[in-house]
């Protein structure tokens, strides 16, 4: 299975056949097989991209500096966190009956 690596400038193709520049947010899951790009935070298989000629001598385009570093920093953060919020709370048990005190 061909695999693509976090930071990967690549080429999707889309399934009408548009060619759109992206990067990779994530590696290529092995479980699904489905790489995770930048383009409208989609979830691909991998035979609809292809590597950017600039990837593949070791140009990678989004980390060129610093700045574009710590754009790629946030974005990955963003997605990571869940859709929905988890709330999270300290249970504590109660007795379902109060029991009368027999006189």
């Amino acid at each position: 299975m061909k695999t693509f690596n976090e930071h990967e400038s690549v080429i999707y193709t889309d399934p009408d056949g548009n060619k759109i520049d992206t990067f990779v947010i994530y590696d290529t899951d092995k479980t699904t097989g489905l790489t995770h790009i930048n383009h409208m935070n989609l979830r691909v298989p991998t035979d609809s991209l292809q590597l950017r000629p600039a990837s593949i001598a070791k140009w990678n385009l989004p980390m060129q500096d610093a700045f574009s570093f710590q754009i790629f920093k946030k974005l990955k953060g963003k997605y990571q966190e869940p859709a929905i919020p988890i709330v999270k709370r300290t249970l504590t048990a109660e007795p379902g009956y109060k029991l009368a005190n027999a006189s």
